[in-house]
Parts: structure tokens; sequence; C-alpha cells
């Protein structure tokens, strides 16, 4: 095969017309098609040039993830929040569910071709966009859970869900048959904002967003890190549930702090 690398402008050129062949590919023959041989024959370069250019197959599936995965990305970058941080979460949640059944084979690639310890590099990316939800909804009180307990939850369950669309015939692959699962999920992390409007007292909202902010998370503990012995970050987190729990409303009144 001649070899066509000189064809536009330099690397950048090559490496935009790499991962669109590859992209059309993957729709056409699906992951199991997706070799490096096929991808720099469609492309109409060698494959030393794909190898130096993606490193290894691993480095050209993730950067043909991202490429496939862009215009979902830039949908999410551009996302306007609204006042309400959980109607925000509910509309991010359709949006990542339409992707996916849109794009069945970016998809799959994106999140069916798991790699212990590694993460492609558009899903990190649009896990940070969750985490930056989710923070805001907790620096509003929002959070039933911590950020990260709440991230895992919601990212757990739409790619799931997702994914099970998928295993179905294309016909039957309807969003509206998960959109229960997104109201379950989403109604156990979250608080409704209009529910909390003299519904009960401020200091619930604000313990609950301390308590996310001092829970644990994995090895890491932000009390103990400040200086503070365990028993006294145990302690600090025990008075932060008394009080969500002493003013939480009990029958449309709240109840008096024991």
């Amino acid at each position: 095969m001649p070899d066509n690398d000189r064809r536009g402008s330099g690397s950048d050129d090559q490496r935009e017309r790499i991962l669109s062949e590859a992209v059309k590919l993957l729709a056409e023959a699906g992951p199991s098609g997706l070799s490096t041989r096929a991808v720099a024959a469609a492309a109409g370069v060698q494959t030393p040039t794909l190898y130096r250019l993606f490193a290894d197959k691993d480095g050209l599936l993730d950067a043909v993830a991202s490429f496939g995965f862009e215009s979902y990305l830039a949908e999410k970058r551009a996302f306007e929040p609204s006042e309400d941080p959980v109607e925000d979460l509910r509309r991010g949640w359709d949006v990542h569910v339409e992707f996916g059944l849109a794009n069945p084979a970016i998809y799959m690639l994106m999140y069916g071709n798991v790699r212990p310890g590694h993460r492609p590099a558009a899903a990190a990316e649009n896990r940070a966009i969750l985490r930056g939800m989710l923070e805001r909804a907790n620096v509003q009180g929002l959070l039933r859970v911590p950020v990260e307990a709440a991230t895992v939850a919601i990212e757990a369950s739409t790619t799931g869900a997702v994914l099970l669309l998928l295993a179905q015939p294309e016909h039957a692959r309807h969003a509206q048959l998960i959109r229960p699962l997104r109201d379950i999920v989403l109604d156990a992390v979250t608080e409704q904002a209009t529910s909390r409007v003299g519904d009960r007292s401020p200091i619930v909202d604000r313990a609950q967003s301390l308590l996310g902010i001092v829970t644990p998370a994995g090895d890491a503990d932000p009390v103990t890190d400040a200086g503070f012995s365990v028993f006294e970050a145990g302690l600090l987190r025990e008075w932060l549930v008394r009080l969500t729990e002493a003013h939480r409303p009990a029958d449309g009144s709240d109840r008096r702090s024991r």
C-alpha cells in the first residue's frame, strides 16, 4: 500500500483523519473490527504512523472513544445550570442516556470495554462534570449522601441502564423503560429544592452540607487530616447526624432538639 502520510498539513490532520475513519469503522463493524491494520488502511496511512501517533491499540481506542464522545461532552460543557441543581441532574441523566442510545458503538467502547484501573479520558471528564453538578447541589444542602457516594450511584445506574438497553434488540431500546430508575436513584441521593422551603430548619441544610464535606472518601478523612483525633472526627460526624435528625420535619412540623 502506498504511504499517503504526507497528505494534510501535519500530524494533527493525520490524527483527525485516523480518528474519523476509526469512528466510521467502529459504527460499521463494532469494537471487534477496530484493528490497527483496518484503521490504518481506512485512513490511508501505514501502521507505523498510527503507532507513532497513538503509541498502541489501547491509546487508539482511548482516543477514538474521546473523539466519538466529543459531541456529548461539548453539550455537557455548555450546560447552563438552572436554579434547581436536582433538576439539572435529571437533565444530565437524560442527555447521557440519549447519547448512549443514539451512539451504541461509541458507548460500548466507552463503558462496555472495561479495563480495571483505566478510565478513558472522555469518561474521566464526564465524571468530573457530574461531580461538579453534585458539589453545587451539596453546597445548597440538597445531597443526602457524600458527593463521592452520589457520583458512584449515578454513574453505576446510568451506565448500567444504558448497557442493559443496548443489549436489547434495537426496536426495544426505549429510554422511558429506565426513567423510573433515574427518579429512584436521584430521589435517594438528593433532596428536592422545593420541598425544603418552610418545611424544616435551615440547620438541616448546613449540617448535611458539612457532613458531606467531612465524610471520609476512600482512605482520606478530611477531619483527621486537619489534625483532629479519630475520636474527635467520629464525634463531630455523630453530632452533625443528630442535628439533621433532630430538626428533620415529622408529619409536617419540626421536631425539637433532643
